[in-house]
Formats: C-alpha cells, structure tokens, sequence
C-alpha cells in the first residue's frame, strides 16, 4: 500500500531540503578553490541567496495555507533528502554535487506539484513550476561547466 503524502509534508521536506541547500552552497562558496575561484565563488554566492528567498517564499506560502513550517536545524537535517557535506571536494565535485541536488529536488517538485494539484491549490503548483523551471536551467548551466 502507498502511503499518501500531505502537501504540508511535501512543502516541509522542500524546505528542510533548501535550508541544508543553502548551507552547502555557502560552505562551497567560503571552500572553492583553483582556476575558477572567481566563476564558482560569485556563482555560489549567486544560488545561496536564491536559496534564501526560495526558503521564505515556501515557510510563507505553508503558513498562507494554513501550514506550520518547520524551523529547526534538527528539523531539516530529519526532514531533508538533500544531504549536506563535510567532505573536501574539488571545485568540479563541488558543482557536481549541487548538480545532483538539484536534479533530486527537481523530481521531489513534480511530485510535490501533483499533490498541490489533487487539492486545487493552484498557487502552490504555480510555484513549484517555477522552481523546476528556475532549477533545470541552473542543472543546463552548471552541467554545461562540468563539460568543458
């Protein structure tokens, strides 16, 4: 049997998953190194804070329908599938694992999109929409560096 997901969930792991985002990028921001310092560190600094705008757009959204967003440390690190990292990575590993972030999170938005869809809440599908779209053309960027 599938166990149904409230879009109240979905809405709080997006937000767990933002917030350990928005440290990683900042970590990654503080540690790049090599030849493309100057690119990454601006770019880094870039998605941390759309992160950050990102994570107050979604705890408000939660609370306009009636949510309560989660907003603890403990809190993300138990809710988020975006995992954070302590790990010293290359400037290329560093853009590869925001790479992977962001395709993990653009699935959990389709899914999370569905289930603001099956109880009409259009505004918030809306919004996720952006986000998949605002995220695949950051994952189209940043692949592209790797390719290079």
């Amino acid at each position: 049997m599938t166990q149904t997901i409230s879009l109240e969930q979905v809405m709080n792991q997006q937000l767990a998953n933002w917030n350990v985002l928005y440290t990683k990028l900042h970590r990654f921001h503080w540690y790049v190194k090599g030849p493309h310092f100057f690119t990454l560190h601006a770019k880094f600094e870039e998605l941390y804070e759309e992160a950050a705008g990102t994570i107050d757009e979604l705890a408000e959204r939660l609370l306009i329908t009636g949510g309560n967003p989660i907003s603890t440390l403990k809190e993300y690190i138990e809710y988020a599938t975006v995992e954070e990292t302590t790990d010293v990575l290359t400037a290329e590993e560093m853009v590869q694992a925001i790479v992977n972030d962001f395709t993990q999170i653009i699935s959990e938005l389709k899914s999370g999109k569905e289930a603001a869809e099956q109880v009409n809440d259009d505004v918030t599908s809306d919004m996720f929409t952006e986000l998949i779209e605002k995220l695949s053309k950051h994952t189209w960027m940043l692949t592209s560096f790797l390719q290079a």
